[in-house]
């Protein structure tokens, strides 16, 4: 991975749990987010690293659930919030959860203090680039990963 290094540099890492997990699955491998947070600490002094999932509450057991549990462990901040269950017009029960506001104002009132100067969005849609756009306007750096 080539990178720009910032080594001075306060970094904030926000990553979008559910969006990017959900990619994950999809394409059929898994993240390392140890080996993911110790490559941008290395880039700078990683001083927070978000991870934002939406949880349904009452499952026991699921795999976003223990990886949740092992961030939590392993340095991660944890942004959770319940899911959101309800009927479609089809009758069709769906699940939703989204964490993109939460995220996005956590990422800017870390902007507001001087001492941040890289954010490190990691997530697999375009619903932050709006989020970047600000965040370079305020005099940030950028970093999209998805």
């Amino acid at each position: 991975m080539s990178m720009v290094e910032f080594p001075a540099e306060r970094i904030a890492l926000f990553i979008d749990g559910s969006n990017l997990y959900t990619a994950a699955r999809a394409l059929g491998f898994d993240i390392d987010y140890k080996n993911l947070l110790e490559v941008f600490s290395e880039r700078g002094r990683m001083i927070r690293s978000f991870y934002s999932p939406a949880l349904i509450e009452d499952q026991e057991y699921s795999t976003m659930r223990a990886l949740v549990d092992w961030l939590d462990y392993n340095g991660y901040t944890m942004g959770t919030k319940p899911t959101k269950e309800f009927t479609d017009h089809a009758g069709r029960r769906k699940i939703k959860g989204n964490m993109d506001m939460e995220l996005a104002i956590d990422a800017m009132e870390l902007a507001l203090e001087a001492d941040y100067a890289t954010f490190i969005i990691a997530t697999s849609d375009g619903d932050f680039s709006h989020l970047a756009h600000r965040l370079r306007e305020k005099g940030r750096k950028v970093i999209g990963v998805g």
